[in-house]
């Protein structure tokens, strides 16, 4: 069947295409994106502007018309932190129904972790042993861990890098003290985070998803051979550590001409670094490899589960 999966996302809405079928791999057929930003819109009540409502009906109907066009036979669409976490979330939830045909599921934190995971899971299969997840997105970082396909621990937290811009980095670039605080800000949460993870037995693989992720390790990372056709993309948290500090130095609408830094995340990909070291050091993390696969190839595997 051809599905199409809409990620309502903190930084952007994007359509994702696939052919899918009960026990084979899903096969990207077509994308639609558009950038948002959705943390720009909120106001200090903690509501979505009318200008950032505007924003999202527009997007939302602009890939429901993709999706139209593209033939999908069914539409999994839902939304993450930044609806979620909205004051004024379901009014939001409710206008898009009305404007775009197109009704989003609201996934919890823990939810986006654990579909993440099982996404992971089944790109890595068995034999990669327990595994350790980092996925930062817009609004929130999910870190998982388990052995199976459920994971044992998952847990959704408030540092996002498009949210830890907005509070920690307003100025482009941000200086060395605002970068020293969202740090000190992204260490403390952490350290209370890591408790939950703490009597579960150490990792054989590590492993982080997201376009944030991704980007940094085009930027800061290596490739390696894997098996199959897929190459193996590798990021430590040296490596990181060492580019960090120089990204900070650059001006946003300048960084588009690093490696693997695009323009709709240039903005936030500082505060994704930092967000990202600090997690990697709660967690005594070296090195970390990059998953293609993420929360919506986590979703499309949930439902072919079901049809199967």
């Amino acid at each position: 069947m051809r599905l199409g999966v809409l990620d309502v996302g903190s930084n952007t809405v994007h359509l994702l295409v696939v052919e899918a079928h009960p026990g084979a791999r899903p096969i990207p057929t077509a994308s639609h994106k558009s950038v948002l930003r959705l943390m720009r819109y909120l106001e200090p009540d903690g509501s979505i502007s009318a200008e950032g409502v505007a924003a999202i009906l527009t997007a939302v109907g602009d890939a429901a018309s993709a999706a139209r066009q593209a033939g999908i036979e069914e539409l999994l669409a839902f939304a993450t932190s930044a609806i979620r976490e909205a004051a004024n979330g379901e009014a939001v939830l409710d206008l898009v129904e009305r404007d775009t045909g197109v009704r989003l599921q609201v996934l919890s934190g823990d939810d986006e972790s654990r579909l993440t995971y099982l996404a992971v899971r089944r790109w890595y299969g068995w034999s990669a042993g327990r595994l350790l997840l980092f996925d930062i997105g817009g609004g929130s970082l999910e870190i998982a861990q388990g052995i199976d396909e459920v994971p044992d621990v998952a847990r959704s937290l408030p540092l996002g890098a498009g949210r830890s811009t907005i509070s920690f980095l307003p100025d482009d670039p941000p200086s060395p003290e605002q970068v020293a605080r969202l740090r000190a800000h992204a260490r403390a949460v952490l350290g209370k985070a890591v408790e939950a993870f703490r009597d579960l037995p150490a990792p054989n693989h590590v492993v982080g998803s997201s376009k944030t992720i991704r980007s940094l390790a085009r930027l800061a990372g290596s490739i390696e051979d894997g098996y199959g056709d897929s190459d193996r993309s590798i990021l430590t948290r040296e490596g990181l550590d060492d580019w960090t500090p120089r990204l900070a130095r650059i001006p946003a609408d300048a960084r588009p001409a690093l490696p693997g830094i695009t323009v709709d995340r240039t903005f936030q990909i500082v505060a994704g670094a930092v967000v990202l070291s600090e997690a990697m050091r709660a967690f005594d993390v070296d090195e970390l490899e990059v998953s293609p696969w993420a929360l919506r190839e986590g979703l499309i595997l949930r439902r072919l589960d079901r049809l199967s």
